[in-house]
């Protein structure tokens, strides 16, 4: 517990001032994360660093972590016809073709599970940034109601917490935890948006913020069936007591996203 604490702490040292900054240094971190995440895939699918899938991967994973702003200015560096959002193709059937170099050593299923760990997590950390770039509040919108649903799903869980949420791939989540912990999401961050006017009118913005207290969970839920089909306690363990980047950013790379989807982030 001694080691969980002190890890929450640093992190949170390092990482609060690189959401106050935002900018230049917000948008590497992100990208350095989501590389970081990247490899933890890589290693739960028994694959070398220095394999080719696995260096395609992880650039390709970098670059779409970045936002769009920049996105647009390397735009005109690139011949017409080939934009930035094409290069992004390019990686993926860099990734079939290998399929067939390496003699199906490297399978199709192994692509698709690349392709989509570069997506899910490249994305993730891609509107991450974007949401701060929308304003700070609007990031803070979104990693609050991530933090504020997990906490209260942990503490009402712990505390009332007798019907299994999911048993077969996080045997420890309830359903009152669960409820309980969107609750605490809604009426705090209610509060929160009549202080910190969002995208939307007040009533609008309740029914996202019960939308992204659900899909954060459903995050939580996605990395904990990725652990358990790969048979590991945690995707890494490169912050001791809290396991890899993937198990403290799971839900954060799904709700960020679908803010954005919903119009959040204007």
């Amino acid at each position: 517990m001694k080691t969980r604490v002190i890890t929450a702490v640093v992190a949170l040292l390092v990482f609060i001032p690189t959401i106050l900054l935002g900018g230049t240094l917000l948008e590497f971190v992100a990208a350095g994360l989501a590389v970081i995440a990247m490899s933890e895939v890589v290693l739960m699918r028994k694959k070398l660093f220095v394999s080719f899938e696995a260096i395609i991967s992880m650039v390709g994973v970098f670059l779409m972590a970045l936002p769009a702003e920049v996105w647009k200015q390397w735009n005109q560096f690139l011949p017409v016809g080939l934009r930035f959002s094409s290069l992004l193709y390019i990686f993926i059937l860099l990734m079939l073709f290998h399929t067939v170099i390496s003699r199906n050593h490297f399978s199709f299923e192994d692509a698709g599970v690349f392709t989509l760990a570069m997506m899910y997590i490249g994305m993730g950390f891609h509107f991450l940034v974007q949401a701060r770039e929308a304003g700070i509040s609007v990031i803070l919108f979104g990693m609050l109601i991530v933090w504020l649903t997990d906490s209260g799903a942990y503490m009402i869980g712990r505390k009332f917490g007798k019907t299994p949420l999911a048993p077969r791939l996080s045997p420890n989540k309830t359903w009152e935890g669960s409820v309980g912990g969107t609750v605490v999401a809604v009426v705090v961050m209610t509060i929160y948006t009549i202080f910190f006017p969002q995208a939307y009118s007040l009533p609008i913005m309740v029914g996202i913020i019960l939308i992204l207290s659900v899909a954060g969970q459903f995050g939580d839920l996605i990395e904990s069936g990725l652990k358990r089909y790969y048979k590991v306690k945690d995707s890494g363990n490169i912050l001791p007591g809290h396991g890899g980047i993937l198990d403290r950013f799971d839900s954060m790379i799904i709700v960020m996203p679908i803010l954005y989807l919903l119009g959040g982030m204007q």
